[in-house]
């Protein structure tokens, strides 16, 4: 009675395994995504490992893999989580941060976000200092996340009044805070050296071609390239994409002349009117750069959506018409490499509105059967 019992659950368990196995079939490659993260411990270790996406519609008219990093799909939304946590691990293990400590930084944007996720699953205090011309929605996240927030007049970086001074002097006048200094703290390019590059260049089993991306504080397109020609042994290509009212495109094309800003841009956080200490390391490292005119930008959103089903921020979107120009400019049969750094969620109100488009002059650049699109007033 017991072996026939015995020989019951054995075949019984067989069973099971071979049903399991049946269901699993379909999935051997989530199965084996999921076998490799495992269970991460808290937010921040689930930060990166984003995948990259093939975008079909402009691989197929390139002729070339053009893959975007869905950087959108970090805890916080953007790729400035990568950095955020850098900054803040930097903090601790030199000692300037504690527990209980503060962070002050002044961000007009995801780094602030990014920053307020990682400090509340650490158990920080964050002080944020931005510009008044951001959002008032872009506020009210901030402060619903747990930051406190100083809107300032907008002035230049040579102002002492410019937020990021703000910032800095704020710290200074606390016990156990630190100011994380996003621009200029290269623990920013580190975290894109460590992780960024690496899951680029392993994603792609080493046959990334080329890498394009803007760049606001630089750490993504400094650690990025850095890694990917270190890697590859100086064969990828690599490209700053540059939008309206930056000048770092002018200072790459003319080989170092560096004119004074002027200008602006619909894109958020990216565009510079200065070497960043992240850049500086590596700027010699890029091959060359390219001028994304607003327009483009707004026309790859809507392209982006119709075609590829992806609802991305301009500054994505102008990576994306970035590396199809990469595409185009190096030729069939190359694979292409951007980053899609955050979605379009924070900036409906603006990209998909009839009358702001009307106001910034770009109602022109959509294609007429994308005008669909256009639903807000």
């Amino acid at each position: 009675m017991f072996r026939v019992g015995v020989r019951g659950f054995a075949t019984s368990a067989r069973r099971v395994a071979q049903t399991a196995a049946q269901m699993e079939a379909p999935n051997q490659y989530g199965i084996g995504v999921s076998k490799a993260q495992g269970v991460v411990k808290g937010l921040t270790g689930a930060i990166g490992n984003t995948p990259l996406i093939r975008l079909n519609h402009i691989s197929d008219a390139t002729g070339c893999e053009v893959l975007g990093k869905a950087e959108f799909m970090n805890p916080g939304g953007s790729i400035k989580d990568r950095a955020a946590l850098y900054v803040v691990k930097d903090a601790e293990e030199s000692g300037l941060l504690k527990p209980g400590g503060t962070v002050v930084e002044g961000t007009a944007g995801n780094t602030g976000i990014g920053l307020a996720h990682v400090c509340r699953s650490k158990g920080y205090k964050l002080v944020i200092y931005m510009p008044n011309t951001q959002s008032q929605g872009k506020i009210d996240l901030l402060r619903l996340l747990g930051a406190e927030v100083y809107p300032v007049p907008a002035v230049a970086f040579d102002n002492p009044e410019n937020y990021n001074h703000q910032a800095k002097r704020h710290a200074e006048r606390l016990e156990n805070a630190v100011w994380t200094n996003q621009f200029d703290n290269i623990a920013n390019r580190k975290a894109h050296i460590e992780t960024t590059g690496p899951e680029i260049w392993y994603q792609t089993k080493g046959k990334v071609d080329a890498f394009t991306c803007a760049t606001g504080t630089a750490g993504t397109l400094a650690g990025v390239t850095r890694y990917l020609k270190t890697a590859s042994d100086g064969r990828v290509k690599c490209f700053l994409a540059d939008p309206p009212g930056s000048v770092l495109h002018s200072y790459i094309s003319s080989g170092g002349n560096l004119i004074e800003r002027s200008g602006s841009s619909i894109t958020e956080g990216i565009g510079q009117g200065r070497i960043t200490d992240n850049l500086k390391p590596d700027l010699e490292l890029l091959d060359g750069s390219l001028h994304v005119s607003d327009e483009r930008s707004i026309e790859m959103v809507y392209r982006c959506l119709d075609e590829e089903g992806l609802y991305l921020g301009a500054s994505s979107c102008l990576n994306v018409a970035a590396a199809k120009e990469v595409a185009e400019k190096l030729g069939k049969g190359h694979t292409v490499v951007t980053v899609l750094c955050d979605g379009a969620y924070r900036y409906a109100d603006r990209l998909f509105s009839k009358k702001w488009l009307t106001e910034k002059k770009l109602i022109g650049a959509i294609p007429k059967h994308l005008e669909k699109y256009i639903v807000l007033p």
